[in-house]
């Protein structure tokens, strides 16, 4: 569907490193995607593709990126969405480009600078959805951004999101969730402090946190908020990989 998260993929400074890594905390399988042009591989769980990885481009470490996350938003027509997000006042990091037969891309900031990537898919091919919270895919989207209700308006406009509750966090002010065809799908937040600049935060499902988080830091990377229980009874962490990635895993049940 048009508007929503379609896709997430890894550009990480260590491909082989955050393979094995992400492979034994999420139980994802790996598999080359036949590029002729690039090593980009793709994680599966479940049969189902999960997420990509690829080496961090130079152009992207030029620009003064460091490995992260990126989250696609699939689109009908990227060209004519790349010059409303630019109209909005965002930018283009990475003009649109075509995999032929597979699917067109650009590499965009929002207004307010978090990074996120269009996708017009060009296969022609069904992907069907997996339930919400589906094991080893993203169960939660989450900004971090500079002013909550101006990022809330620019996605709704773009995409068509839509309000859901707002909760209050005291001094870390209002956490905004949107929905996406009518299901709440993230939240919006002030950026703390002590992130540098805004960027989407993804949460991957698993089916227990202490087992997961015991693999994150036998895997070498580091939890730095929770376990913490969140409304609905879901459990969460947030931990950054060995290469420095900041990401978030979900589950049901501790």
């Amino acid at each position: 569907m048009v508007g929503k998260f379609c896709w997430v993929e890894l550009l990480t400074s260590d491909v082989e490193a955050a393979q094995a890594f992400y492979t034994d905390v999420l139980g994802w399988t790996v598999a080359a995607s036949g590029l002729a042009d690039r090593d980009y591989r793709i994680f599966s769980y479940g049969g189902h593709g999960a997420a990509g990885l690829m080496l961090l481009p130079e152009e992207a470490k030029a620009m003064g990126a460091p490995p992260h996350w990126m989250g696609y938003i699939s689109s009908e027509n990227v060209d004519a969405d790349v010059e409303k997000v630019v109209a909005a006042g965002g930018k283009t990091y990475r003009p649109a480009e075509t995999l032929p037969g597979i699917g067109r891309f650009a590499v965009l900031a929002d207004p307010q600078g978090a990074a996120i990537s269009l996708w017009q898919d060009l296969s022609g091919q069904d992907h069907p959805e997996l339930p919400p919270m589906s094991l080893g895919r993203v169960g939660w989207h989450e900004l971090y951004t500079g002013d909550v209700e101006q990022a809330f308006a620019f996605y709704s406009t773009m995409f068509g999101w839509t309000r859901g509750n707002a909760m209050d966090m005291g001094p870390m002010g209002v956490y905004q969730l949107f929905a996406i065809d009518g299901l709440d799908v993230g939240g919006i937040m002030r950026r703390p402090e002590q992130m540098p600049v805004p960027f989407w935060n993804y949460y991957f499902t698993v089916a227990a946190l202490d087992e997961a988080v015991a693999k994150v830091e036998k895997g070498g990377g580091k939890v730095v908020n929770g376990p913490t229980e969140v409304p609905g009874g879901a459990w969460i962490v947030q931990a950054f990989d060995p290469q420095g990635v900041f990401f978030s895993l979900v589950a049901a049940k501790r």
